[in-house]
């Protein structure tokens, strides 16, 4: 409390936070043990915070407790001073007896102060509001769950919160203290139960630790027992190969000895050459000349015995040493990651991110494995990269195509088991990128473009209203459409969007250019005049009508709702034509073909796929009514995952 005390009258926090510029006033932070949240205190240091009166009040009380034996004096009595006997609050002085008498005399004011036992705490006990300081906290604000002001109620930032009286909350949260602090105490025995418990699993984690360093090292003796009986072979036979090579130049050495004057073959022949009878000369000359031509001809062509190198015995260890650099331990202390098949993408490329589920222990790195999925090879090989975020891009991964993925974490020489395998499908076909076209038929009072032209919202407001007033039968309210700004001549494409779950009415499709003047001008797409009050048509004559008039291939959605198209092909029952709405549809087009389809692009599995015509340039296209919005899917960048990892 006195540390706290220094503090106070200091004005700054336990530790400062960075300087935001030299014209902003000096931030300090203080970590609350509380809520464990960093606290931003401000210029007024830690006067700015609630005083914890409870926590004083048991501090007080184990200082009397130590201070028995040490009295606090009279600040009032001549020398020598008596031991005090009570402090005054409101003078912030001990006394003794007759010392309070006198300053405190009956029937005055000083009689009304209010006294406690000997003390040298003399703070009043008085909790001010933190954000008026002049005003008493008199309420408890229930949302907060802290005593506010009657200021804080009025114009602050607990005006809308509900709260309750400070004797309705003490009452509340004393009952709710005393009952749990009942349940603690009659839970004493499954407490010392659980103590117990924990101190054996103390004593097994030391006895278990133990035997892990024994079989540790038990498996360390038994690679380099290993080493050294290969450490031992090698160097053995370098030996032998040093000294046969060495004899074998040693006596090379000694035959070309023999050359010079004087000397071994040279000398001998020089003697031979001496002798004076042809019978003994020619007897001996013939051997000796055999013996000279082979001397010569290893003159002209000389060549070692043996070779001074030992490459052959070079020790290749490239391979062993990066598997022994690879050894790790499994460790059921570390987090196992799990990966997000929420925040994970298949589109462009592939992004996949993981999780940990606690805190504690966290990885330094972590290694991800991928490999396809393909029946005819079971035994596929992982692929592997090394990641120091929880997120990681994947590219030039094959098109229509299933992976498993999974993870584990590494700390140190100490690594996690395997997460979950994770399988997750790549697109049917290339992602196809585009935007918006904000110029070719695209209605500005109806739809609004964001900057990016990435996003479209229709505008269900004023406007409508006005065609609504004017309708007096039927109902020939038209679609606003939109199409993409890129078109497609061949090839296979694949894109992807989002639909809000607010959306009414959407059409999504793809139009060719040689009707896309019948698209903006067509003015029955939405409802048939059999709505009409006087029309006389047949509903499924009608809707044969329909159909031929429309200027692309398209399907409904809306209400989180996916329509399938009315076709011979199709269920007669339409409540098995209808399905729910995929959180990002995708959308196929096949020119060379003549296909679309349309695909549930989080598990890239295909809802509905029709023939269409694509003789000329096709579009991709869009159109809304009443409150809808469409977000088309960006594309996966090798930023893009850092980018995830700071939201």
């Amino acid at each position: 409390m006195d540390r706290i005390d220094r503090i106070s009258r200091s004005g700054f926090g336990v530790y400062t936070g960075r300087k935001r510029n030299s014209l902003t006033p000096k931030s300090s932070l203080f970590p609350c043990p509380g809520c464990q949240r960093d606290i931003d205190l401000g210029e007024r240091g830690i006067n700015g915070l609630f005083r914890n009166f409870t926590l004083e009040t048991i501090v007080e009380r184990y200082r009397q407790a130590a201070r028995a034996a040490i009295a606090i004096m009279c600040d009032f009595c001549k020398p020598p001073p008596q031991e005090s006997t009570k402090s005054c609050m409101d003078c912030s002085a001990s006394y003794c007896n007759e010392c309070f008498k006198i300053h405190h005399p009956w029937g005055t004011v000083k009689a009304q102060h209010e006294y406690v036992g000997p003390t040298t705490n003399f703070r009043p006990k008085i909790l001010m509001c933190p954000e008026h300081e002049m005003e008493r906290v008199n309420m408890y604000c229930e949302i907060c769950r802290r005593p506010v002001c009657h200021l804080c109620k009025l114009g602050g930032c607990h005006a809308n919160h509900r709260v309750t009286t400070m004797s309705t909350a003490y009452k509340t949260l004393k009952e709710k203290l005393s009952k749990d602090i009942e349940y603690l105490i009659s839970k004493e025995s499954q407490v010392k139960g659980h103590i117990t418990q924990l101190d054996f699993l103390l004593k097994e984690t030391e006895c278990n630790s133990e035997k892990a360093k024994e079989e540790a090292l038990h498996s360390f003796e038994k690679l380099s027992h290993v080493l050294e009986e290969k450490k031992s072979a090698a160097l053995r036979a370098i030996e032998v190969s040093k000294n046969l090579r060495l004899e074998k130049l040693q006596t090379q050495a000694e035959e070309y000895q023999g050359l010079l004057e004087n000397n071994g073959l040279v000398g001998y022949a020089q003697e031979v050459l001496k002798e004076t009878d042809p019978s003994c000369f020619v007897q001996t000359a013939k051997q000796l000349h055999v013996r000279i031509q082979k001397a010569t001809e290893s003159l002209k062509s000389f060549r070692p015995a043996a070779e001074t190198t030992f490459e052959d015995f070079v020790v290749d260890i490239a391979k062993q040493e990066e598997i022994l650099g690879d050894l790790s331990f499994h460790s059921n202390g570390l987090e196992i990651p799990e990966i997000n098949k929420e925040q994970s993408r298949m589109y462009s490329k592939a992004l996949i991110s993981w999780e940990c589920p606690g805190k504690t222990d966290s990885a330094d790195v972590y290694v991800l494995e991928y490999h396809k999925l393909n029946g005819e090879e079971e035994s596929a090989t992982w692929q592997e990269m090394e990641v120091c975020s929880k997120s990681k891009v994947i590219s030039d991964l094959d098109d229509d195509s299933s992976y498993a993925f999974r993870v584990r974490g590494y700390k140190g020489s100490i690594c996690s088991p395997w997460s979950r395998e994770v399988i997750l499908r790549t697109p049917p076909a290339p992602v196809f990128s585009f935007l918006f076209d904000d110029k070719c038929g695209y209605n500005s009072e109806h739809l609004l473009l964001n900057p990016r032209r990435t996003t479209v919202e229709s505008r269900a407001g004023f406007p409508l209203l006005l065609g609504s007033e004017r309708m007096q039968v039927g109902c020939y309210t038209t679609l606003d459409y939109i199409i993409g700004d890129t078109g497609i001549a061949k090839g296979k494409h694949f894109w992807a969007f989002r639909v809000e779950a607010f959306s009414y009415l959407v059409k999504v499709g793809v139009v060719s250019s040689n009707k896309i003047q019948k698209l903006f001008h067509n003015t029955h797409d939405v409802t048939s005049p059999r709505y009409e009050q006087d029309s006389g048509h047949d509903s499924g004559s009608e809707d044969a009508f329909f159909d031929s008039l429309q200027p692309f291939t398209l399907v409904t959605l809306g209400m989180k709702k996916f329509f399938i198209p009315t076709t011979p092909a199709a269920p007669k029952d339409p409540a098995s034509r209808i399905l729910p709405l995929p959180p990002c549809l995708g959308i196929c087009l096949d020119c060379d073909k003549g296909k679309v389809g349309f695909y549930d692009a989080d598990c890239m599995e295909c809802l509905y796929e029709c023939e269409m015509d694509c003789s000329g340039i096709m579009y991709p296209a869009f159109a809304l009514m009443g409150s809808a919005a469409i977000h088309l899917e960006e594309a996966v960048t090798a930023k893009y995952g850092e980018y995830h990892d700071d939201i």
